[in-house]
Order: structure tokens, then sequence, then C-alpha cells
């Protein structure tokens, strides 16, 4: 059975197209994706809950993010939360968390 610790599957939209960074011997693509949940008030108004998460993607599915991925795209991603942490130029410490991908389905266009 696959482990099921760390383990998030998101079905979202694309906010932009991936930004791909190339390494030594590997590719990095980053993007976001918004997912939406929606639900009724005490006044029966329905209301939408938009979160946006970060997603990293490495190897060989940064090369198929990069040919095919696009703005708006729908796209079901699986891989693990990463919680890191930087400081800026301003010494500002930033906190991050993303979702390192494992797989990646294309589900369709806008």
């Amino acid at each position: 059975m696959k482990s099921l610790r760390n383990s998030v599957q998101l079905i979202g939209r694309l906010g932009k197209d991936p930004e791909v960074k190339a390494f030594n011997k590997s590719k990095k693509a980053s993007f976001s994706i918004a997912t939406t949940d929606s639900y009724k008030n005490q006044k029966g108004e329905k209301i939408e809950d938009t979160q946006w998460h970060n997603i990293v993607i490495w190897g060989q599915l940064a090369d198929v993010a990069e040919k095919y991925l696009k703005k708006g795209m729908e796209v079901c991603v699986e891989g693990k939360l990463v919680h890191r942490n930087y400081e800026t130029d301003k010494g500002e410490k930033k906190y991050l968390t993303e979702i390192n991908v494992n797989d990646l389905l294309m589900l369709g266009g806008k």
C-alpha cells in the first residue's frame, strides 16, 4: 500500500503559466493552483471559498509542465506537503508551504 504519511491530492486550475528554472542536471517548474469549495450560509446564499496552493515539480514532470500546462488549465496533482522558510534581503523571515509533486494529471483546458 502506498504510504499515506504526508500525502496530498488536489484538483484545481493554474493561476499562471509554470515558471521553469534549469539547473545542472534537472529542471524545476513552479506555479499555483486554485481550489474552490462552495456552501450555503444560513441565509441560503451560495458562498465560494477559494484556496491557493504553491506547486513545485522536478525532473521530467517539470518538462511536461513546461511544454503543456497553461494558465487556467485544470490539473490533478499528487505529492507531499513541504514547509520551508527563508530570509529576505531586508532580514525578514518568510514561511512557505508547497506541494512537491510526484504525479500529475492534466484534466482539461479552461
